[in-house]
């Protein structure tokens, strides 16, 4: 794994809606896709006690992120018939309603996308070191729990 270069996922603030169509529209011309199946995190204004989220700041220990990310990238290439893998996610603030992970799988057929592409975001959520401060509109904030 040493001489692979390890592929930087992190993006500061929400994931624009453009980059998501730019990255579609790129494999375009890999004519040997069969499906794409497409994953997009959206930060919601849930109430904690009387409080609505406004926004979430994701900070992470990004070079141990990163080797995690690596490590499911190669299970997910070796269990699933995969022609790419795409994952971004944020970090900084990104206020409800904006974007902060996006996972895109594409492989021949749409059964092994689909699977590939939930097993990935479920793996994100379980083993990657990213955190979630909830910002709450009044300012205080509590750490996110993913559940």
């Amino acid at each position: 794994m040493a001489d692979k270069k390890i592929k930087n996922i992190f993006m500061q603030g929400p994931i624009p809606a453009g980059f998501i169509a730019d990255s579609i529209q790129k494999h375009s011309t890999k004519t040997d896709i069969g499906a794409h199946s497409i994953f997009l995190g959206q930060v919601r204004d849930d109430i904690i006690g009387d409080k609505k989220v406004a926004a979430i700041d994701y900070t992470t220990y990004e070079e141990m992120a990163l080797e995690k990310m690596q490590e499911i990238r190669e299970d997910m290439f070796s269990k699933y018939a995969l022609t790419c893998m795409h994952v971004y996610h944020s970090l900084g603030k990104v206020a409800a309603g904006e974007l902060s992970l996006f996972v895109f799988t594409s492989s021949k057929h749409r059964k092994m996308a689909i699977e590939a592409c939930e097993e990935t975001v479920e793996r994100i959520k379980a083993e990657l070191p990213v955190w979630g401060k909830e910002l709450l509109e009044d300012e205080s904030y509590q750490w996110k729990e993913n559940k």
